[in-house]
């Protein structure tokens, strides 16, 4: 069995099987791209299930692993050179697609192009929505000033028209299904809890509705949407 013992999350959130992937993570957008590729890929895991609650992702043991206190994180215990821990979702993203040789492409070129539409999602598309989301459904709905609601909608919709674009004639992001599409896909389809849909016309979007369908009749997608579990 492979020792965790210097990782001081462990001693919290124990693995039962300490030879596979730890998944520290929430069924929220970030948190569901690791699972979807862990469960696309085939890599044997085992998750657990961290809440936002600031008594799990600013407890001493989450943050010895990740001290920005967001989810989600893993460690590896079979790492290039040993046991690894990793935190930030595109970045875990990147690092399974070259564990597997899966979903990152066959040459330079191919990789670099999936690199850059996961860069897109986590600098654009997963920060304005999650930014429009606050001003629409959480407390930033009882600001009067429109403006911080207005400008974070229309830069949502703004990065819906590129990645519109840019699937004509397209079934997938960058080519073939990549960890691109696990990055990208999740946060549209946030877009319906955050009740935002309208707002941004999705539905009168030429490429993307299907994109996401697409997506979301995977069976690994369909299994990893809720990994871990939503406490009941």
């Amino acid at each position: 069995m492979t020792s965790l013992a210097n990782f001081p999350i462990t001693t919290r959130w124990a693995p039962k099987d300490s030879s596979v992937i730890q998944l520290y993570s929430f069924p929220t957008p970030n948190g569901v791209k690791v699972s979807i590729a862990l469960e696309e890929m085939g890599l044997a895991y085992e998750p657990h299930l961290v809440t936002l609650s600031d008594s799990d992702v600013k407890s001493p043991e989450f943050l010895s692993l990740n001290p920005n206190n967001k989810i989600p994180a893993i460690i590896d215990p079979n790492g290039p050179t040993g046991p690894i821990g990793l935190w930030e979702s595109g970045a875990i993203l990147l690092y399974l697609g070259e564990k597997s040789g899966k979903f990152i492409g066959t040459n330079a070129a191919e990789k670099a192009e999936i690199t850059k539409w996961v860069m897109f999602q986590m600098g654009g598309l997963g920060p304005m929505f999650g930014q429009m989301g606050f001003f629409y459904k959480f407390a930033g709905k009882e600001i009067e000033d429109p403006r911080p609601r207005e400008r974070y909608r229309d830069e949502a919709k703004r990065l819906l028209a590129v990645l519109d674009g840019a699937l004509e004639g397209k079934d997938w992001i960058a080519g073939d299904y990549s960890i691109a599409d696990m990055a990208i896909a999740p946060w549209l389809n946030a877009l319906n809890f955050y009740g935002t849909r309208d707002a941004v016309g999705f539905d009168d979007l030429k490429n993307v509705p299907a994109y996401l369908e697409r997506f979301m009749t995977r069976p690994a997608v369909g299994k990893a949407m809720n990994i871990p579990a939503r406490p009941v």
